[in-house]
C-alpha cells in the first residue's frame, strides 16, 4: 500500500463483511439525499435532464440506466419489504442491517444498488469534471500527491475492477482513499468511511455508448463530469 493513496480491493461483500475496518455496532454514513423514511421507497429524481451528461453519457443510456435499472432495483426493495419486518426501517439502516446479514443477501444487492445509483447520479453534472479547487484539491494534494496521481489511481480503480462494480473516491480520517466494489457492494456501512464520489463501472453504464471500451467512459467521467462540489459538501 502506497504511503499516499491506497486502492481497496473488495471483490465479494464476504470481504466487507470480515475486514477489520468494519465495526458491526458503528452507526453508517447517511447522506444527504438518502431521506427515505420508511418502504415503500420512491425513486429520487435525476438532478437534471436525461440528455444532460450528453455527448458522454447519452439520453438513451440514462433511459435504460436510470429508468429501467434504477428503477428495478427500487422495485425489487419495495416487493421484498411487503412481508419484511425491516419495511419500517430508514434505507440507510436497511443497509447497515442487511450488509451482516447474509439471509438478506437479495435484499442488501437490490437496496444497496439503489443507494449506490442515487449517489452515481449526484457524483456527475454536466459542466463538471477537470481538476477540483478549493477543500477537495487540497485534501487531493495531500493524500496523492497532484490531481494528476490520483486521476491515475482513481482510472486504476474503475479499470482494475472485474466484471460489474464501483470505483470510489472516500474519505477516511484525515486521508482521502480510492476503492472499489464488486456488484452491489458498497462502503457505505463500513465504519470510519465517507464516500465522496462514485463511477459506476457496470456494463449497463456505458455499454451503448462506449461498447466494450470502458476505458474511454471511464476517462470521460473523469475529465468532464465529477462533481466535485457534490465531493466537497460531502467532506462535511
Amino acid at each position: 500500500m502506497s504511503s499516499r493513496s491506497s486502492i481497496m480491493l473488495r471483490p465479494t461483500r464476504r470481504h466487507f463483511l470480515h475486514g477489520s475496518a468494519l465495526l458491526a455496532g458503528s452507526s453508517l454514513f447517511a447522506m444527504p439525499h438518502i431521506a427515505h423514511a420508511a418502504a415503500p421507497f420512491t425513486l429520487k429524481p435525476l438532478p437534471y435532464a436525461d440528455n444532460a451528461l450528453a455527448p458522454v453519457i447519452s439520453a438513451d443510456t440514462i433511459g435504460f440506466h436510470y429508468g429501467k435499472h434504477h428503477a428495478g432495483y427500487l422495485a425489487a426493495v419495495n416487493k421484498t419489504l411487503e412481508s419484511d419486518d425491516l419495511r419500517s426501517q430508514s434505507m440507510a439502516d436497511i443497509i447497515k442491517t442487511t450488509a451482516t446479514n447474509p439471509t438478506k443477501a437479495g435484499l442488501f444487492n437490490a437496496i444497496a444498488q439503489v443507494w449506490n445509483h442515487d449517489f452515481y447520479w449526484d457524483s456527475l453534472h454536466p459542466k463538471g469534471g477537470g481538476k477540483p479547487t478549493g477543500r477537495i484539491a487540497e485534501r487531493i494534494n495531500a493524500s496523492f500527491g497532484d490531481y494528476d496521481k490520483f486521476k491515475a489511481a482513481f482510472t486504476a480503480a474503475a479499470l482494475g475492477q472485474f466484471g460489474s462494480g464501483w470505483a470510489w473516491l472516500c474519505a477516511e480520517g484525515d486521508k482521502l482513499t480510492i476503492r472499489r466494489t464488486a456488484n452491489a457492494d458498497t462502503p457505505v456501512y463500513v465504519a470510519g468511511v465517507k464516500p465522496l464520489l462514485t463511477i459506476d463501472v457496470w456494463e449497463h453504464a456505458y455499454y451503448l455508448d462506449y461498447q466494450n471500451r470502458r476505458a474511454e467512459y471511464v476517462a470521460a467521467v473523469i475529465d468532464k463530469l465529477l462533481h466535485w462540489e457534490f465531493a466537497e459538501k460531502n467532506l462535511g
